[in-house]
């Protein structure tokens, strides 16, 4: 499992835990839905993240691999614009 450490991913995934155990006591938010969220942005910061993801994916096996699917997807999206701006941008 890759550690990438990253402050921006360790906030938003420990926000949405919050919001995930908030929701669990409030009826106005999903909290299952929150839980898994931030344990799919922190699972590559921590191991127990990571092991959590296994509980996601049980619950949600579907909804679990078109995210991480669509993560994959703006990975590539994202490398070809860095690209392509690299080309139109030459710098050095």
């Amino acid at each position: 499992m890759p550690c990438r450490p990253s402050w921006r991913r360790k906030a938003a995934g420990f926000l949405l835990l919050l919001l995930g155990v908030l929701g669990l006591v409030l009826p106005i938010l999903q909290g299952g839905l929150f839980l898994a969220l931030g344990l799919f942005v922190l699972r590559d910061q921590y191991a127990w993240a990571h092991r959590g993801m296994g509980w996601a994916r049980r619950r949600w096996p579907t909804a679990t691999g078109k995210v991480e699917a669509l993560e994959a997807r703006l990975i590539a999206w994202f490398q070809r614009q860095g690209r392509r701006l690299r080309r139109l941008l030459p710098i050095g």
